[in-house]
């Protein structure tokens, strides 16, 4: 990288013009020099970003392996052991499937659909395994106070479709799939001929489930997810459990009322309990524990875990070597244990100080696009500016840590200690429901490489991790910084404001603080951009999903276009220059290119546009890009160029 500005300009495709293909014209020289590492079923910006940190995690757990004095119960020996734990396939090879017997004799005992529900609420306390699993977050209608939501679950594949439907790319999963369920289920101890029973059986009760699935679209509408009931009503819909007897044993005794998010599901699946041989329901459950611990087990297990779900679903060659997997285990259940000694070491004040201006001026930007809104009411635009100056930034770490007192970790016992830190887990979101709302909670670790917008909480999150080069960097240019952090935390703040998050309202209750007449004109303007994103093709044809990748397409066209306006704030305050010959404003769209910059392999991308609510990176790019009158100016886009669209049919929303 160049130490003028931070941009090497040798990752620009020259070949290609920036008015037809920006994406591969700011990225096309990375792009070929830069192929996927066999281990990782994509490589570019946000991933590169990730290796980074755990290479900086793994220099602070061998840090802690070397200390000669640990004490029990601190960050450092959970971190120590948990690592060691993984590290030792010795052991866990002999041990085998030994670990989940007690799971299994469980499983094993059920003789009837109260014992089968009474097994499901015991395995919810474990990370779930059952057709439907359990919550506890804000009520969307009241903010104030913590409620239990139930959901749908329980299929071994991403998505309902991949059940359902007959295209090329289904067929190939579905056929994979199946070939996977008679492998662990040989692995387990079954005969071959036994193992095709089992897995007819899976796949029957999997599909029964993924007929009356909710729609990944459907998912995401906080309205037609939000169905508020009182005990009683719940037992009349769902007759064949004993809720009382299930909220007891997950520790939610005290249950008066909870959402469910899939009524029709719950009660289908009530029906399937009855309707469906209990023996059938062990091998289903049987089949759910063991391949949710796979990677916890022995090798063979991890092995033909990654077969299916690293090499058939995203591509991946070759299985990260163990440290990458057992660091990742320990990052994934001690999140905030390791957070503290990376924060420590790795996130100083100087940048914490930097990244506070770029939001300032985020903030200053929203504010005045939105006073200029040329399709929202006065009085809404009133409330919109409300919600937006009641938004909490969270930056970098958590004023509070997240306690693991009683928490057991043995370095020797890697199942063990992934069993004992979800069950901790568990208890901590169970005890929600007696305490008021956590405004200062976090639901990301300062070494995560993302960054979040919480509806109840209206609150925009960016860890640690995030804040850093690619992204940002305390001593690159604003430009870079504008239109990579910058762009970031626009998008985070405009899901706040994009189709669901603007149901919210600045306390974070589901409530309508539009007009319809607002409504019908946001509506308008978003059906503009469904359209566009609904024409791009990815590998093997398939098409992007608009409806699914609005809310994600809203926020990235929003963080673009606030960014842009919080650059021409810095610039009027540090003056403009040209570097590298190139504008302020094209440096800024440089900057915005390296966001989604990555290489894919075909299965991940296949699998992205038929689960994600995220659109492929060239789209994130070109896209909001093919809207900005911004960028038309920067970059001179004129009639007949490739990214030209009339601006009539131009997406313009915040």
């Amino acid at each position: 990288m160049k130490k003028d500005w931070g941009f090497d300009a040798r990752d620009i495709d020259t070949k290609v013009r920036p008015q037809d293909d920006f994406y591969h014209y700011a990225n096309g020289g990375w792009l070929a020099k830069n192929p996927i590492p066999p281990h990782e079923s994509r490589w570019g910006s946000f991933v590169m970003l990730r290796y980074d940190t755990e290479k900086k995690l793994r220099t602070l757990v061998t840090k802690v392996e070397k200390m000669k004095k640990i004490a029990v119960g601190s960050p450092e020996q959970f971190v120590r052991d948990y690592y060691r734990s993984g590290l030792d396939m010795q052991k866990r090879n002999a041990l085998g499937m030994k670990p989940l017997q007690p799971w299994l004799s469980r499983i094993e005992k059920i003789r009837d659909v109260s014992s089968l529900v009474t097994t499901l609420a015991h395995l919810e306390k474990i990370g779930g395994g059952g057709p439907w699993g359990l919550g506890v977050d804000q009520d969307n209608k009241d903010s104030t106070r913590y409620i239990v939501y139930l959901h749908q679950s329980g299929l071994g594949l991403p998505d309902r479709d991949y059940y359902l439907k007959d295209d090329a790319e289904s067929k190939r999963v579905r056929a994979a799939y199946q070939m996977h369920l008679e492998a662990i289920f040989v692995l387990t101890g079954k005969t071959k001929k036994e193992a095709e029973k089992d897995r007819e059986t899976i796949l029957r009760i999997e599909t029964e489930l993924a007929k009356i699935s909710m729609t990944k679209e459907d998912l995401r509408d906080v309205d037609k997810t939000y169905h508020k009931m009182r005990l009683p009503a719940l037992a009349r819909l769902v007759k064949n459990v004993d809720w009382h007897s299930y909220f007891k044993i997950v520790g939610a005794k005290d249950v008066k009322e909870v959402v469910v998010m899939q009524p029709v599901f719950l009660k289908t699946v009530s029906n399937m309990l009855a309707s469906i041989s209990i023996e059938d329901w062990k091998t289903y459950l049987t089949w759910h524990l063991v391949g949710g611990s796979a990677s916890y087990l022995s090798a063979k297990f991890e092995k033909q875990n990654f077969a299916f779900y690293g090499t058939v679903l995203s591509g991946v060659k070759v299985m990260k070597p163990l440290w990458r997997r057992a660091l990742s285990a320990t990052n994934g259940a001690l999140g905030e244990a390791l957070g503290k000694l990376y924060v420590l070491e790795y996130f100083g004040p100087e940048a914490k100080k930097r990244i506070v201006q770029v939001v300032a001026d985020l903030f200053e930007a929203y504010e005045n696009r939105i006073k200029n809104l040329d399709w929202m009411s006065a009085g809404t635009k009133k409330k919109a500016i409300v919600k937006l100056r009641q938004m909490t930034r969270k930056l970098g770490y958590p004023d509070t840590w997240k306690s693991y007192k009683g928490l057991i970790i043995k370095p020797d016992d890697y199942f063990g200690n992934a069993i004992r830190t979800i069950e901790l887990e568990h208890k901590r979101v169970m005890r929600r429901l007696k305490k008021p709302v956590d405004r200062k909670e976090w639901f990301m670790s300062p070494q995560t490489v993302n960054a979040y917008c919480s509806f109840g909480l209206n609150d925009v999150v960016f860890p640690a991790a995030i804040l850093q080069p690619p992204f940002f960097s305390k001593d690159a240019d604003d430009a870079l910084n504008y239109g990579g952090i910058g762009a970031v935390i626009g998008h985070e703040i405009t899901h706040g404001f994009d189709d669901q998050g603007a149901k919210f309202d600045g306390k974070g209750n589901r409530k309508t603080w539009w007009t319809k007449e607002d409504q019908k004109r946001f509506d308008a303007k978003a059906k503009v951009l469904v359209k566009q994103f609904n024409e791009y093709k990815v590998a093997g044809g398939l098409k992007v999903n608009g409806q699914l990748t609005l809310g994600e397409n809203i926020a990235d066209l929003g963080g673009a276009s606030i960014a842009f306006d919080a650059y021409q704030l810095r610039l009027a305050k540090t003056g403009r220059r040209d570097i590298g010959g190139f504008t302020p404003e094209q440096r800024f769209f440089l900057g915005f290119g390296l966001f989604e910059r990555e290489n894919r392999r075909p299965e991940a991308e296949k699998s992205q546009v038929l689960t994600d609510p995220h659109s492929p990176g060239q789209f994130r790019i070109n896209g909001p890009a093919s809207n900005l009158p911004e960028f038309y100016e920067a970059f001179n886009v004129k009639k007949g160029d490739k990214l030209y669209r009339p601006p009539a049919s131009r997406a313009k929303i915040w």
